[in-house]
C-alpha cells in the first residue's frame, strides 16, 4: 500500500496551494494513506480535508527528531517535500522512504528582481509546481482551485455571528488590508475610500486578518459600517466568513488564497510581486489589479519600504478602479 507524506509546514497560502495535489493523489490512489505534515498553527487549513488520512501536527516546541520518530512509525513509502526548508531536509534524512521535492525557481526569481529579465519560461503557478514533487506518482493538475474544507462548528458559528451583526440578509465584502511587509499594503486612505464606495454599492464591509493586522485595520475606524474581526476569528471561522461573502479585496496575502479555496470571488492588488513568482489567485473567479512599472518586481515577499521611495505599484491603483472591478466580478 502507498503511504504518502505531504510536507508543508507553512504558511497559509502555501499550505492551501498544495491541496490541488492532495486532491489529485486521492483520485489517482483512492486506497492510499495520505498524511499531511504541517505546523500546528496551520493544521486548521487541512484538518477537515476529506482526501487526507490524517494531519500530523508539528508542535512549536517539538524537535524535528521527535517528529521524524513519529513519522517513521507510519512506514511511509513516499515523501513529498513541498517546503524545501532545513526542517523538511532534515526529515528527508531521518525518515526512510522515497523522497522527492520541487524547484522554487530561486535563480529565475532573483534574476527577474535584479535585472527585470524574465527567464522563467512557461508560466507555471506554484500550485502546479508542487506536482513536480509527485512526478513518479502519475498525477497532474485538474484545473480546479485550492480547497479549504470547513468544520460544521465553524459554519454554525458564522451563521450565528452574521445574524448577530446584521449581515445574514445583506451582501457583504471582506477586505484584508494587512500584509507581513509594508510594500504589499495598499494605502489606508485608499481602503477608507473603497469602503465608502462599497457601502454606496450596497455592501456591508468586514475587515479581516490576523492579530498582527489589528492596528492597521483599526485605522479604518472612520469608515462607514466596517466590522472589524482581525485577530478575533480562527482560521476556520475566517474561512466561513469568506465563504458567505460576495467578494474579497486583498493584497498578495494568505487571506486571498483562503478566499479562492472556499469559492469566493477575489479582487487582488499586486504591488512588489508579480505573476511569474506563481502566487496569483489560483482560480478563474478573480481579478488582479497591478501597474506595469519598470521597477517591478522589487522583492520576492515585500519589504518595509519602497526601494525608490514612491510605492507607485500600489498607490497608483485607485479606489474607484477597485470598486469597478468588484462590480464587474460580482455582476
Amino acid at each position: 500500500m502507498l503511504r504518502i507524506l505531504c510536507v508543508r509546514f507553512s504558511s497559509i497560502g502555501d499550505v492551501l496551494l498544495t491541496t490541488p495535489l492532495v486532491r489529485a493523489l486521492r483520485r489517482r490512489y483512492p486506497e492510499a494513506e495520505l498524511y499531511f505534515v504541517t505546523k500546528r498553527a496551520m493544521a486548521p487549513l487541512v484538518i477537515e480535508n476529506p482526501h487526507l488520512t490524517r494531519v500530523i501536527e508539528l508542535d512549536p516546541s517539538e524537535r524535528i527528531t521527535d517528529l521524524a520518530r513519529r513519522l517513521r512509525t507510519l512506514g511511509p513509502t513516499h515523501g513529498l517535500d513541498l517546503h524545501g526548508s532545513m526542517r523538511s531536509l532534515a526529515l528527508r534524512w531521518l525518515v526512510p522512504c522515497r523522497w522527492t521535492g520541487y524547484s522554487k525557481r530561486k535563480v529565475a526569481r532573483t534574476t527577474l528582481i535584479s535585472t527585470k529579465i524574465n527567464v522563467y519560461g512557461k508560466h507555471v503557478p506554484v500550485a502546479e509546481r508542487y506536482f513536480t514533487a509527485a512526478r513518479e506518482l502519475d498525477v497532474s493538475p485538474d484545473g480546479g482551485p485550492p480547497e479549504f474544507f470547513l468544520a460544521p462548528a465553524a459554519r454554525a458559528h458564522m451563521k450565528y455571528w452574521l445574524a448577530e451583526v446584521g449581515l445574514d440578509r445583506t451582501p457583504y465584502a471582506v477586505i484584508a488590508p494587512g500584509a507581513a511587509h509594508a510594500t504589499k499594503r495598499w494605502p489606508v486612505a485608499h481602503w477608507r475610500a473603497l469602503t465608502t464606495r462599497l457601502h454606496e454599492l450596497g455592501y456591508g464591509v468586514v475587515a479581516a486578518g490576523g492579530p498582527a493586522d489589528r492596528e492597521l485595520v483599526n485605522a479604518l475606524g472612520g469608515s462607514p459600517r466596517v466590522i472589524t474581526v482581525a485577530g478575533e476569528f480562527t482560521l476556520q471561522e475566517t474561512g466561513a466568513c469568506l465563504a458567505h461573502a460576495s467578494v474579497l479585496v486583498s493584497g498578495d496575502t494568505g487571506v486571498m488564497h483562503m478566499a479562492t479555496a472556499v469559492g469566493t470571488r477575489v479582487v487582488a492588488l499586486f504591488g512588489p510581486t508579480v505573476e511569474p513568482f506563481g502566487f496569483y489567485p489560483y482560480t478563474k473567479r478573480a481579478a488582479v489589479l497591478e501597474r506595469d512599472l519598470s521597477c517591478r518586481p522589487c522583492s520576492p515577499m515585500g519589504t518595509e519600504r519602497c526601494p525608490l521611495g514612491h510605492h507607485r505599484c500600489l498607490t497608483d491603483i485607485l479606489p474607484d478602479e477597485v470598486a469597478a472591478a468588484v462590480q464587474q466580478l460580482v455582476a
